[in-house]
């Protein structure tokens, strides 16, 4: 039985054991790891996730071997929501689409991070994930 990513499940668990005070600092250390565009990758080539309050884009592949590779595009202005795509790029590298479809729904809630962002802004993150596995759904068959 897949489970969560263990790069993703030490990530959520470092969240929720954090002290409240200091969970919005470590969200946005986050928002550093998203890398650049790959080379040749257009936003045109990505999904936008229109649920976000700012442009946010991503893509996910699914190799033959069945890891996933994700790709996102999002503003620097827009720091938590990057913070979103670099703990989804950080937890989910190398990760199969079995394991990304096992993330759970509510893995920001489960964070902790319900505490500390606006519902607003949860509800843009839940989004990102919900896009993400859907992608992997319709390319895993």
């Amino acid at each position: 039985m897949p489970e969560m990513p263990t790069k993703l499940a030490e990530i959520v668990e470092e969240f929720a054991d954090a002290p409240r005070d200091v969970v919005l600092e470590m969200l946005l250390e986050y928002a550093d790891v998203v890398p650049p565009l790959p080379a040749g990758v257009d936003r045109d080539d990505l999904e936008q996730v229109p649920e976000c309050q700012t442009a946010f884009f991503l893509r996910a592949e699914v190799a033959p071997d069945g890891t996933v590779t994700t790709v996102f595009d999002c503003p620097p202005e827009a720091p938590t929501t990057r913070a979103f795509a670099g703990i989804l790029a950080e937890g989910l590298a190398g990760a199969s689409a079995a394991q990304v479809l096992d993330v759970p729904d509510d893995l920001y809630q489960r964070m902790g991070l319900a505490q500390a962002i606006s519902p607003l802004r949860v509800r843009g993150g839940t989004a990102i994930l919900a896009r993400l596995k859907r992608q992997v759904r319709e390319q895993a068959g």
